[in-house]
C-alpha cells in the first residue's frame, strides 16, 4: 500500500512540488508559475511523448512506402518490437532510479553537514523528477505497443505470410520503388535516381535469373532504364502497375 502511495506522489511531483523551481526564480517569474500551476499540471498529464495513432497509420504506414497489407504488417512488427525493447531498457533505469533514491535518503538521514544535506536534497529532487518522467514515458510506450497490436490484427487478412518477413518483399519492395520512381523527373537529383533505379534494375535482373520468387500480385517486374543524362526514359510509364 505504501509503495502505491509513493508512486502516486511521484507521478504528481514535477508540477505539484514546485518549491525547487520557485526557489531559483525571481519573484515575478515565480508568481507566474504559481498562477499557472493548474494549467501546467494539465499540460504535463496530456503532453505528447510518442506517436499518435493517426501518425502511426498515416506517417509510418503510408501507402507509398508500405503499399501492401503485408508490408504494413511487418513494419508494425518492427515498430512494436523497437518500442518494447526500449520499454525493457527503461525498466532497468527505473530500477536503478529506485535504488539511487534509497541511497540518497539513507545518506541524507546520516549526514550532519548542512551543505551536504542541501546538496543531497537537490539530488533527491532531481531523482524524483526523473522517475516521474520515466514513468510517464513508460506509460506512453505501453500505449503505443498496444496500438501497434490492434493495427496488426486489422492488417491480418489471412492472405500473407506472418512468419517469414522475406516472403512479401518482392511484391512490396517492387511497388514501393515504383511509387518512388513516379516522383522522378528530368530535374531529379542523379543520386536519387540511382537510389531508386538501381534496386529496380537489380530486381529485374534477379527475376530474369529466377533468383526472386514471383510477386504476390502475379505481375512481372518490368525493366526501367536511364537515358544518357542519367534520367528516366519514357519506359517508366509502361512499368507502372496496371
Amino acid at each position: 500500500m505504501e509503495e502505491n502511495k509513493t508512486n502516486e506522489q511521484v507521478e504528481l511531483t514535477p508540477v505539484s512540488e514546485l518549491a525547487p523551481v520557485l526557489n531559483v526564480l525571481k519573484e515575478h517569474d515565480a508568481q507566474l508559475i504559481r498562477e499557472l500551476r493548474e494549467e501546467l499540471t494539465d499540460t504535463w498529464s496530456k503532453r505528447q511523448i510518442f506517436r499518435t495513432e493517426t501518425e502511426m497509420r498515416v506517417s509510418v504506414l503510408n501507402d507509398v512506402k508500405h503499399p501492401t497489407p503485408a508490408s504494413k504488417y511487418w513494419q508494425a512488427v518492427r515498430e512494436q518490437s523497437a518500442m518494447f525493447e526500449n520499454l525493457v531498457s527503461l525498466s532497468f533505469e527505473l530500477r536503478r532510479n529506485e535504488i539511487k533514491r534509497k541511497k540518497l535518503e539513507k545518506k541524507l538521514s546520516e549526514t550532519q553537514d548542512e551543505l551536504d544535506a542541501a546538496e543531497i536534497s537537490i539530488d533527491l529532487d532531481q531523482n524524483i523528477y526523473e522517475r516521474a518522467s520515466m514513468e510517464q514515458t513508460a506509460k506512453d510506450r505501453v500505449r503505443e505497443i498496444g496500438t501497434w497490436s490492434e493495427i496488426k490484427k486489422e492488417l491480418d487478412n489471412g492472405e500473407f505470410d506472418k512468419e517469414n518477413v522475406n516472403t512479401h518483399q518482392v511484391e512490396a519492395l517492387h511497388l514501393t520503388l515504383l511509387n518512388r520512381a513516379q516522383t522522378l523527373n528530368e530535374h531529379s537529383d542523379p543520386t536519387e535516381v540511382q537510389n531508386i533505379m538501381g534496386p529496380l534494375q537489380t530486381m529485374h535482373r534477379l527475376k530474369e535469373q529466377n533468383l526472386l520468387a514471383e510477386g504476390g500480385d502475379g505481375k512481372t517486374i518490368k525493366k526501367l532504364s536511364f537515358n544518357p543524362n542519367g534520367h528516366l526514359t519514357p519506359e517508366l510509364q509502361a512499368a507502372q502497375p496496371e
